[in-house]
């Protein structure tokens, strides 16, 4: 009697067969991890965008109406055509010089058309006091502007008016836009 020895084990075309389909495998897992983790980093992303935009909306929606404005909650507002009795109201600033007039420096600003074309980015972001907050919002981007919009209707009216559209665009490092918008109003 012969007796043959089989060796168990695994052929070379077995084990080639065997990577072949493990490679496949881990490509078709990957492809559906992958969307999920982007996604992930854009949810995060969207905050810090809305809690950036929310803070600074805050901070300008605290400031005066306008520079002529009696920031301290007087009787008159700029712009207000009131009885003789009472001083005469200062005019409202004039569409075309809504912008800063402090002069940049940000802790001076004193009403909303200050922050008009603020644009900072990265490592030159700051917070109300002109402490930079770089590190928190490294690659991220807001641009604000401010006009009168007396009808509301998100249109620049260019006259003076009653209403001051308050816009901030925060852009994040995935080139995500979150927008804020309200309105200052004159009293």
């Amino acid at each position: 009697m012969l007796q043959i020895n089989r060796s168990t084990g695994f052929t070379l075309i077995e084990l080639i067969v065997g990577i072949i389909v493990l490679a496949i495998s881990f490509t078709v897992i990957t492809r559906l991890v992958m969307p999920a983790s982007v996604q992930s980093a854009s949810q995060i992303h969207q905050i810090r965008a809305a809690e950036l935009g929310q803070s600074l909306m805050n901070e300008i929606l605290s400031k005066a109406f306008d520079q002529n404005s009696d920031h301290v909650g007087g009787i008159v507002r700029c712009g207000q055509t009131v009885p003789v009795v009472i001083p005469a109201a200062p005019a409202c600033t004039a569409p075309g010089l809504l912008d800063n007039e402090e002069g940049g420096n940000r802790e001076d600003f004193n009403d909303v058309d200050d922050y008009h074309g603020l644009n900072e980015s990265g490592v030159n972001i700051e917070n109300a006091l002109g402490d930079p907050m770089g590190s928190l919002y490294s690659g991220y981007n807001v641009s604000i502007s401010v006009f009168y919009d007396s009808n509301y209707d998100g249109v620049n009216d260019g006259a003076v008016g009653l209403a001051k559209l308050v816009s901030i665009t925060v852009t994040t490092p995935s080139d995500e836009q979150v927008k804020f918008a309200t309105y200052k109003v004159n009293f």
